[in-house]
């Protein structure tokens, strides 16, 4: 799936959804930090778009909240 269905995806949840859809990549990088401690990580750019997952949703939810 491509970033920009996910997007649209986003949009089209409410404020509690996007908290859990949040909480949800929040504990898949927490999983993937533990998984590249025992080094069982075979692609790091994972990271990244983890990261910028958990921005676009914590954007998304300020702009259905304020």
């Amino acid at each position: 799936m491509k970033i920009t269905e996910i997007k649209n995806k986003w949009k089209s949840l409410d404020a509690q959804q996007l908290e859990q859809e949040l909480t949800n990549t929040r504990r898949a990088l927490f999983g993937l930090r533990l998984n590249s401690v025992t080094g069982h990580v075979k692609d790091n750019s994972q990271f990244k778009k983890l990261r910028r997952q958990i921005a676009c949703i914590s954007t998304f939810i300020k702009q259905k909240v304020g």
